[in-house]
């Protein structure tokens, strides 16, 4: 068996499967459940002054009979006194000494009430501390979450003044509702932070109920824009997590946050630079349990490559992750349809016509049956037809060598800039 621990900035836990701060971390009893059931650390609920919520507070968005594909909420930080939280911190952390307890932070921006609320949580044992300024509604019309995140000398201001009274590690909480993450994760850095998570949840309207006209969800009548998470934000979070991971800036621990509901997809975020995840849409959509199938098929994987601990893959893909401009121009794959496995559906053949570029023709065979043919000379590459076909392994994607040495854009317009050549010289 794989050693699947892992050290984030100094914070250990058992496996890289932790509960991010959210509803499945709202109390002692869920956290304790959580950790029963095998989960390795947790993100408290976010603490701050009490609040009051809303009902309704949550939406899902399903899509082609997958339900929760995304999931949108308008819930707050929590509504249970902060003394009551505390205790239950307490509590749970004597009870599982070896299991992670982060608590998730969120006060207004002054240096006194980020002093108070550290020294209040640190007293009852937490192994770190988490930063909420991510958060996209509610709190951020009152100056906090997003509000802060999207300010770089407000995180790096707040980051410090947390760190002043900090004993624990700590991480900053990004948001995604920013042109470029690097820059607020960058801020996080000067203002001395041990570590970041990402991404928070992205603002969205779940959908409009087209009978009643209301939003979903809504409260008496009227909705507001709310935090998006789930499947459908993992390809924006393993984008956020390696463009961090891969900026010689940003030189700490990631924390992996935003669709992850399988092993595999955490795997990905560890790649990408992630040391552990955060897991919150996966949980409340199947309950705790879904960590035993994740702890299993991490184990897996990593004794089938070969490799003997979780930390060991962090950030091996990170150098495959680059921008356009240092992509191979000269490299070329076409499609190859697998006529004794196609069911004949043509899915490919109406994308390839309708939408891409027309290189699939039918046509048939010798003994009167219906198939298929790329025009290799013409196909591009671009994966549309082996993406839309619904067999697996009709469709493969074939390197074709070019015979020409890597170009990337960037080497072919400096040539051009250096010696004034053509561009079919360059090319070759």
């Amino acid at each position: 068996m794989a050693d699947l621990r892992i050290n984030l900035a100094g914070i250990k836990s058992p496996n890289p499967f932790w509960l991010a701060s959210a509803p499945p971390t709202n109390s002692g009893y869920q956290v304790q459940r959580a950790f029963e059931a095998g989960w390795g650390g947790a993100v408290w609920k976010t603490l701050g002054d009490p609040i009051l919520n809303v009902s309704s507070r949550f939406a899902a968005v399903s899509f082609n009979g997958q339900k929760v594909a995304g999931f949108n909420n308008i819930e707050l930080i929590t509504d249970r006194p902060l003394e009551v939280n505390l205790k239950e911190i307490y509590e749970t952390k004597k009870r599982f000494p070896d299991h992670a307890i982060i608590a998730s932070l969120m006060v207004e921006p002054k240096q006194e009430k980020w002093h108070e609320i550290v020294k209040r949580v640190e007293d009852v044992g937490v192994d770190g501390l988490e930063l909420n300024f991510g958060c996209p509604h509610g709190m951020a019309e009152r100056g906090m979450g997003s509000a802060s995140g999207q300010v770089p000398e407000l995180v790096e201001k707040q980051t410090y003044w947390a760190k002043e009274a900090a004993k624990t590690p700590v991480i900053v909480k990004l948001t995604p509702n920013i042109t470029d993450i690097t820059v607020t994760a960058e801020s996080a850095v000067k203002g001395g932070a041990d570590a970041i998570s990402m991404i928070n949840t992205i603002n969205s309207l779940a959908g409009v109920d087209i009978n009643s006209w209301d939003t979903i969800p809504h409260v008496a009548g009227k909705g507001a824009h709310g935090g998006y998470c789930g499947p459908a934000v993992k390809p924006i979070a393993l984008h956020m997590v390696g463009d961090c991971a891969r900026n010689p800036k940003i030189n700490i621990p990631i924390s992996g946050i935003g669709g992850v509901s399988d092993w595999q997809s955490a795997v990905e975020f560890m790649l990408m630079g992630a040391t552990g995840v955060q897991v919150c849409t996966a949980a409340m959509h199947h309950g705790f349990r879904i960590v035993e199938d994740m702890i299993d098929g991490l184990n897996n994987y990593l004794d089938e490559k070969g490799i003997a601990s979780a930390m060991d893959i962090v950030g091996k893909s990170v150098n495959k992750y680059s921008d356009w401009g240092e992509l191979d121009l000269n490299y070329n794959i076409v499609a190859q349809i697998n006529n004794d496995i196609c069911i004949n559906c043509n899915k490919c053949h109406i994308a390839c016509e309708d939408t891409a570029h027309q290189c699939i023709d039918m046509f048939k065979d010798e003994n009167g049956n219906d198939i298929l043919k790329v025009r290799e000379e013409d196909c591009v590459g671009c994966n549309l037809c082996s993406i839309v076909c619904p067999v697996d392994g009709a469709i493969d994607m074939i390197e074709i060598p070019s015979g020409l040495p890597p170009m990337t854009w960037n080497q072919r317009q400096t040539a051009i800039g250096a010696v004034g050549c053509s561009v079919d010289a360059v090319s070759k």
